[in-house]
């Protein structure tokens, strides 16, 4: 039996794996029951742990925003999750008259499936992970697809004008920002010549935030934008469609939108921290698999702050100026981010420098962080030069004239 504090997932499944073909179970069924009990402590960790997550987002947007947040229902307002859960469960399931029943009430269901099928992918230890996948990388992909779905099924299955206008913003707003997404997803699977997320994590000796800065930034924004959240949140544009294509829901099934919306947020930070920041590695990390969860666990809650600070501070976008932002801006850049770190990667092991050792992996780093630098700077110089240049002058339609009927004069 592996020991407990080197393989604590090992130990666990060899011990109850134990217990129950003691109790003459198969073999095939213990494997399958002890697969299903996995996905279902994923599951149900990261549903509960979003109870947390609701307090620890409001109590700092309050801090943000100059307020205190929540601070009556427990000590430090810790129980006020509690009480909207409460609410949530006890309000009325209200469905609008005409709605098309089967994507109104799947929707809700896509919406948290999408977000926990990630989690099954991520690496939060050398040895525990859900499913290791040698494709995790675009699992990822197919499984953020589903939550877009979800919102176009809402928008178009509750009968509602705002809900609709809502599914359209998602066509146009999610689907173009899966494109610079998906190009700067490239770069970490290039640099460690593989689409698993663990040796993604395990290739970075040197985070890959150092060494491919441009790509981590425009991934950033892109996920950002992908869960919807402020500056980008012009698919629910509370100011402008009521609820956009929440509009019509009610009780758990808004429950579940809401869930998923809050650990989609940390779940794009998890993901963040396992590309960019190198997950799990730190010292110790491979001796004592559960120290790997807690470094994976502070770098994603340093994004989780970013990304909680962007919510509480900047105002919400247009959506002419979220598309323009991504076809105009983001697209571009990381398309030049891929060809960028493709060139000088291969440029580097014809130099001869594509050695594994300690400073052959260094220099790597300093001349990929030279290159991606000197195009980020380039990059704000283009971009200054065009928000100064005047637009030219476009003169406004001359007034129609005002004809006046004839009144013939009888003689």
């Amino acid at each position: 039996m592996p020991n407990f504090w080197q393989d604590p997932i090992g130990f666990i499944a060899a011990w109850l794996h134990s217990v129950l073909t003691g109790w003459g179970l198969p073999t095939e069924v213990v494997d399958f029951l002890l697969a299903l009990l996995g996905a279902g402590v994923i599951a149900l960790g990261a549903m509960l742990f979003v109870i947390f997550l609701i307090w620890y987002e409001r109590k700092l947007i309050g801090r943000i925003q100059d307020r205190l947040g929540p601070n009556r229902v427990g000590p430090y307002g810790i129980f006020q999750p509690f009480a909207d859960m409460l609410k949530i469960f006890t309000k009325e399931y209200i469905t609008p008259e005409g709605a098309d029943l089967v994507p109104y009430n799947l929707a809700p269901i896509l919406a948290v499936a999408a977000v926990l099928l990630i989690w099954a992918v991520i690496p939060f230890a050398h040895n525990i992970v859900g499913v290791d996948l040698p494709v995790g990388l675009l699992f990822v992909i197919a499984a953020g697809g589903f939550g877009e779905l979800a919102i176009m099924l809402a928008g178009w299955g509750s009968n509602n004008k705002y809900a609709l206008l809502g599914g359209f913003r998602a066509v146009a707003m999610l689907i173009s920002y899966e494109v610079p997404m998906i190009f700067t997803m490239l770069v970490p699977a290039m640099m460690a010549n593989s689409l698993n997320l663990n040796d993604i994590v395990r290739a970075q000796t040197v985070p890959f935030l150092l060494t491919a800065p441009l790509a981590a930034i425009i991934f950033f924004i892109t996920q950002v934008a992908e869960a919807a959240r402020s500056p980008f949140d012009v698919v629910e544009a509370d100011s402008e469609l009521v609820a956009g294509f929440m509009t019509e829901y009610a009780g758990l099934k808004f429950g579940m939108f809401y869930v998923a919306e809050f650990l989609h947020a940390f779940t794009i930070s998890m993901l963040f921290s396992v590309l960019f920041l190198a997950g799990w590695r730190g010292p110790g990390a491979k001796q004592f698999p559960l120290l790997g969860v807690l470094y994976l666990f502070i770098k994603t809650f340093v994004v989780y702050f970013i990304v909680i600070l962007l919510r509480g501070s900047l105002p919400r976008f247009r959506i002419d100026q979220t598309l323009d932002l991504s076809w105009k801006v983001l697209t571009p850049l990381s398309l030049v981010a891929v060809f960028l770190n493709a060139l000088v990667l291969k440029a580097l092991v014809e130099a001869g420098l594509g050695g594994d050792s300690l400073g052959a992996q260094l220099l790597r780093a300093v001349i990929l962080l030279a290159a991606n630098v000197g195009v980020i700077w380039l990059s704000g110089q283009l971009m200054g030069q065009a928000t100064l240049r005047e637009r030219p002058v476009v003169s406004g339609p001359r007034p129609l004239a005002v004809s006046r009927p004839v009144v013939e004069q009888q003689e």
